[in-house]
């Protein structure tokens, strides 16, 4: 078996605990390290909760790195009305056993992926994208080594779920996004558009509740979590799961359909903080860089993380 090595880089979050329990079970990943940024709640809870979940999943070998407390220029932002105040809905917190690896988010980065041939790496980014943009700019040859970025993150046809145009994860530090996008880096978002796609119905949250196992019973809290959430806050009975997507992807390509593109990212105005500009014209934009999720086979993904929580 061919397997990708893997760094993933999160906030959790409910829907990075089902990303990270598809990853934590999945074979064909190299999983090199789990690294936390702030976001949905701070990088004192994300960091936490990686390890929480890597115990949970009984992946005590994959070593945890707290990253960036901050975004690059803004104050930090939240979303614990969507995750819960701790980041991970009902889950009673915990210390877990083993504690975060020596070093910073940034530094593990440069070093894993410098040390592994060129473009071998693969990095999902499932919530700010402050910690690779930091990695970044401590190493600008980084770009050229890694391998695919695939990060969940951005808006178009969908609207923002933030503001009206804005996806949060983009939002809380577009000035990281927009590094990330002008890098270089072979970046592909899976945003709105896709991910509204991949909805946790009560069927498929109760397929994966009958598995029985630890990774199959968080994942399912998880989404219950988020349909208790979402019918109170947004109205919508099946809630979309988001951060699972983008190692779907790694796993199984064909689950999701990408057109190439030129994406920027709106820095300057506050209506428009974090707007995702995807431009798939190449006669407009000169070069088509990127990818951008359009279609997700949402069976598909949820035979996915069933198979891989087993």
């Amino acid at each position: 078996m061919n397997r990708q090595s893997l760094i993933i880089d999160c906030d959790p979050g409910v829907d990075d605990a089902v990303g990270l329990m598809l990853a934590f079970g999945a074979a064909e990943l190299e999983l090199l390290a789990v690294t936390a940024v702030g976001g949905n709640v701070p990088v004192e809870k994300t960091a936490r909760n990686a390890r929480m979940l890597r115990q949970i999943a009984g992946r005590e070998d994959v070593p945890v790195f707290a990253g960036a407390d901050r975004p690059l220029r803004r104050e930090p932002a939240g979303a614990g009305e969507f995750h819960g105040a701790e980041g991970l809905g009902d889950l009673t917190p915990f210390e877990p056993d083993a504690p975060c690896a020596d070093g910073n988010a940034a530094d593990a980065i440069v070093d894993l992926v410098m040390a592994r041939p060129e473009r071998s790496v693969a990095i999902v980014v499932m919530g700010p994208m402050t910690n690779l943009a930091l990695a970044l700019r401590k190493k600008p040859g980084l770009a050229g080594r890694l391998g695919p970025v695939a990060a969940m993150g951005g808006a178009r046809a969908e609207g923002g779920n933030i503001t009206a145009s804005a996806e949060f994860n983009i939002w809380a530090d577009p000035e990281a996004a927009a590094e990330v996008l002008a890098s270089g880096c072979q970046v592909v978002l899976f945003g709105l558009d896709a991910t509204h796609q991949v909805r946790a119905t009560d069927e498929r949250i109760a397929a994966l509740e009958v598995i029985g196992t630890a990774k199959a019973r968080t994942a399912a809290s998880m989404m219950r979590f988020s349909q208790r959430i979402e019918r109170e806050i947004v109205g919508w009975d099946a809630p979309p799961v988001h951060d699972p997507c983008p190692v779907a992807w790694l796993l199984k390509p064909e689950l999701f359909e990408l057109a190439a593109c030129h994406i920027r990212v709106e820095t300057e105005s506050e209506l428009t903080r974090g707007h995702t500009a995807v431009e798939f014209r190449r006669e407009v934009a000169g070069t088509l860089p990127h990818g951008w999720a359009v279609t997700a086979d949402a069976d598909g993904v949820f035979r996915l993380i069933g198979e891989k929580c087993a």
